[in-house]
C-alpha cells in the first residue's frame, strides 16, 4: 500500500467502524475531538489562530483611525474587501473541488500569514499612509475567505455525518472565543505596547493554524473532478437547481439576514433612544456573540435532531421573534420620549434589548449549525467546495443587505420600524417558504438529500 493510500484512509473515517453515538447531554458534544485527532488539531489550531486574526482586525481599525481621525476611513477596510470576498468565496470553492484541499488550505494559510507579517512590517517601519493597510487587509481577507471555505469542505472527510452537528457547535464555541478574547486582547496590547507588537503577536499565533493544516493527510475531491475555471463555478450554481434542500437553507438565511440585521441601528439607539452611546453599542453587539456562545456550549442535544429542515425553520422563527421584540423595545422607548443625551441610560430598555439580542444570536447560531450540517452531509464531495463557496457568499452578503434595509427603512419611517416589521416578515415569510417546500420540512439527517 502506498503512502497516498494511507493518507486516503486517514482522511475518510473507516466505514466499518461505528463512531460513538452522539451524546444526549445538554453540554457541547466533544466526541468529534476524540473521534478524529485530525479534526481536533484543525479545530484547535484555527481557534488559537483566530484569536490573532480578531486582534489584527481591531488593531488595523485603531491604527487607521489614529492616522486619519476618520471613522469613514476605518469603514473603508471592510468596504474595499467586500467585493473580493464575495468573488473569492465562489472562486475558492471551485479551487477546493479541483485540487488537494490540504494543499490549498496550506497555500492560502501561507498567503494570510505573509499578509499579517506585512502589516507588522508596515507598523514597525512607521508607514503613515493608509492605502498599504487597505491593500494588505484585502489580501488577508481574501486568503482567509478561501481558507475558511476549504476548511469547511474538509470537515466531512474527517468525521461521519452523525458528528457534523457537534462539529459545527464546536466551531461556534471557538468563534465565540475568538470574537471575545481577540478584540479584548487587541485593546490591551495596542494601549500598552502598540500596534507593532499586536500585529507581531498575530504572526506568532498563526503558527498554530499551520500545525492543524500540515498534519492533515492529502484530501483530494472524490467523484468526478472538474478542472478549475469559470465553467466549474457555473456547474456548481446549476447544481443548486437540483438541490432544493440546500437551496432552501440559503434562501431562508437570506430572508433572516435581510430583515433581521439591526446592528446598523445600534449607534443611533445608543445616542437617541436608550442612551449610553458607545457603551450601549458594545453591550448590544456583545449580546449577539454571547447568545451564539451559550447555544454552542449547551448544544449537546442538537446532534440527535433528525428533522433538521424544521429545526432551521424553528430557529429562524425564534430569531424573528427576538428581532420583533427588539423593535417593540425601541417603539415603547421612543413613545416615552427617548433620552436627553448619551450620558443618560434607560436601563430597563437596555436590559430587555440586550436579552433580545442574546436570544437572536443564539437562535441564529442554532440555525447556522443545522444549515452547515445539512450542506456538509448532503452535498456530493466533488461539489462540496463550490456549494460551500455559495454558502460563504450568502453569509457575507446577507448581513450587508440587512444593513442596507435597516438604514433605508429607518430613513423612511422610524428607528423602531426595521426590527419590528422585519421580525414579523421573517416569521411569516420563512413559515410560508417551508410550508410550500415539503421536502425541506421533512429532511431527515439520517438520509441526507441535497
Amino acid at each position: 500500500m502506498t503512502d497516498s493510500d494511507n493518507a486516503g484512509e486517514a482522511a475518510q473515517p473507516d466505514p466499518g467502524t461505528s463512531p460513538e453515538a452522539p451524546r444526549t447531554g445538554i453540554f457541547a458534544d466533544l466526541t468529534p475531538l476524540k473521534h478524529s485527532p485530525a479534526f481536533a488539531r484543525l479545530w484547535g489550531g484555527n481557534a488559537i489562530a483566530g484569536i490573532g486574526t480578531q486582534m489584527t482586525i481591531v488593531a488595523v481599525g485603531l491604527h487607521i483611525y489614529d492616522l486619519t481621525q476618520s471613522t469613514f476611513a476605518v469603514s473603508l477596510v471592510a468596504l474595499f474587501a467586500l467585493v473580493p470576498m464575495l468573488f473569492f468565496g465562489l472562486y475558492g470553492g471551485m479551487l477546493a473541488d479541483a485540487f488537494d484541499r490540504r494543499a490549498l488550505a496550506l497555500v492560502t494559510a501561507i498567503v494570510a500569514w505573509c499578509s499579517t507579517a506585512t502589516l507588522a512590517i508596515l507598523a514597525w517601519t512607521h508607514v503613515d499612509q493608509v492605502w498599504p493597510f487597505y491593500l494588505v487587509m484585502t489580501v488577508n481577507t481574501v486568503a482567509a475567505t478561501v481558507l475558511g471555505t476549504t476548511r469547511q469542505a474538509i470537515l466531512p472527510r474527517l468525521l461521519p455525518i452523525e458528528l457534523l452537528p457537534a462539529a459545527s457547535a464546536l466551531t461556534g464555541i471557538s468563534a465565540g472565543i475568538m470574537v471575545t478574547v481577540g478584540p479584548a486582547l487587541a485593546g490591551v496590547l495596542v494601549a500598552t505596547v502598540g500596534v507593532q507588537w499586536t500585529f507581531t503577536t498575530d504572526v506568532v499565533l498563526f503558527a498554530f493554524a499551520f500545525a492543524g493544516i500540515a498534519s492533515l493527510p492529502k484530501i483530494e475531491p472524490e467523484g468526478e473532478v472538474r478542472s478549475a475555471g469559470f465553467a466549474s463555478i457555473v456547474e456548481g450554481l446549476r447544481f443548486l437547481k437540483t438541490a432544493p434542500n440546500i437551496r432552501m437553507s440559503f434562501i431562508v438565511d437570506v430572508v433572516a439576514m435581510t430583515f433581521g440585521q439591526p446592528r446598523a441601528l445600534f449607534p443611533a439607539v445608543g445616542a437617541l433612544l436608550i442612551g449610553g452611546g458607545a457603551v450601549t453599542v458594545g453591550v448590544l453587539t456583545a449580546g449577539v456573540a454571547i447568545g451564539a456562545f451559550i447555544t454552542s456550549v449547551f448544544s449537546g442535544r442538537l446532534g440527535g435532531v433528525r428533522r433538521q429542515g424544521m429545526a432551521i425553520r424553528n430557529a429562524i422563527a425564534v430569531f424573528g421573534a427576538a428581532t420583533l421584540g427588539f423593535g417593540v423595545v425601541l417603539l415603547v422607548t421612543s413613545h416615552g420620549g427617548g433620552v436627553a443625551s448619551e450620558a443618560d441610560v434607560n436601563w430597563p430598555a437596555l436590559i430587555i434589548a440586550t436579552l433580545c439580542m442574546v436570544v437572536a444570536g443564539g437562535a441564529d447560531n442554532v440555525s447556522s449549525i443545522f444549515r452547515m450540517t445539512l450542506l456538509q452531509a448532503s452535498a456530493p464531495d466533488a461539489m462540496r467546495g463550490r456549494i460551500q463557496g455559495v454558502f460563504t457568499v450568502v453569509v457575507i452578503g446577507g448581513p450587508r443587505v440587512g444593513d442596507l434595509f435597516a438604514g433605508s427603512f429607518t430613513a423612511l419611517a422610524a428607528l423602531w420600524a426595521p426590527p419590528l416589521f422585519g421580525g414579523i416578515l421573517i416569521i411569516v415569510v420563512v413559515w410560508m417558504l417551508v410550508r410550500t417546500h415539503p421536502r425541506f420540512a421533512t429532511y431527515d439527517a439520517l438520509d441526507p438529500q441535497p
